[in-house]
């Protein structure tokens, strides 16, 4: 009950935030204007600037924003304890998080879409822009190796997940297309899809029939690969989620994530 306490209230702080401070800083410090032209139309390239649904992109954000959540949360609890890394979480964000993340998409928007380190190229100069994205470079170098290889091991560790989060690759996928089609709700097909991904969690695994007990076979031989072949794999997919148009498998299979 305890636990339980904690993420209300930590849900209800979020949520005042959002509306309050948020708002403010929206209207007083970022004088943010609602019928503004966004990148998506006045650069449109239907590949990485394309006008999405409000859904589609508030899901992509989300999960691109809070995807090392799990892996940051726990290891702050581990060293500073759990009411530090609580207050640190609600208050940082709150505070710190999210106005440095609302900043640079605001920052972003104003400038045609481009990177942060693409922008203090032209406050800072060449120089500083080489420099800023070189360690923009690196960090993500470092994050891809880290998830690479810590999502390869838990795969492999659980032959039963492999199939659920292939699966999820062709949904979002249908998703993208569908989500494309102008005056059309992706209300209906994202319930399918929800349902369908969690009938791959039920029975992408079960050892019974000769269907469902060829997918538990997969997941076994593709545990048994080296840790180097699913690192590899990933790294690939990831490749190919960062080349292939926005619209089309990044910003669907966030969606379906959140």
């Amino acid at each position: 009950m305890d636990a339980l306490l904690l993420v209300l209230g930590s849900g209800a702080a979020l949520l005042a935030a959002y509306f309050t401070y948020g708002r403010w800083l929206s209207r007083r410090v970022f004088n943010l204007d609602p019928d503004a032209p966004t990148p998506a139309h006045t650069e449109r390239d239907d590949l990485d600037y394309v006008p999405s649904r409000r859904s589609i992109v508030f899901g992509h954000h989300f999960t691109s924003i809070a995807g090392t959540g799990p892996i940051v949360g726990p290891a702050i609890g581990v060293m500073w304890g759990w009411l530090p890394a609580l207050l640190w979480v609600v208050f940082g964000s709150i505070f710190i998080g999210a106005v440095h993340d609302l900043g640079s998409i605001v920052i972003s928007l104003r400038k045609k879409g481009r990177s942060i380190g693409d922008i203090a190229g032209d406050l800072l100069g060449p120089r500083a822009r080489l420099i800023f994205l070189g360690i923009l470079v690196m960090g993500l170098w470092i994050v891809l190796a880290i998830f690479g290889l810590v999502i390869a091991g838990v795969l492999r560790q659980y032959p039963a997940a492999i199939f659920p989060v292939l699966f999820q690759t062709p949904i979002a996928v249908a998703i993208g297309l569908l989500g494309r089609r102008q005056g059309r709700s992706i209300v209906l097909p994202s319930v399918v899809a929800l349902g369908l991904m969690y009938a791959s969690v039920v029975f992408g695994d079960a050892s019974f029939g000769p269907t469902i007990g060829g997918l538990h076979a997969f997941n076994q031989w593709a545990a048994s690969l080296p840790i180097w072949v699913w690192t590899a794999f990933l790294l690939a997919y990831c490749y190919a989620a960062s080349v292939l148009p926005v619209w089309l498998l990044l910003a669907p299979r966030d969606y379906l994530s959140t």
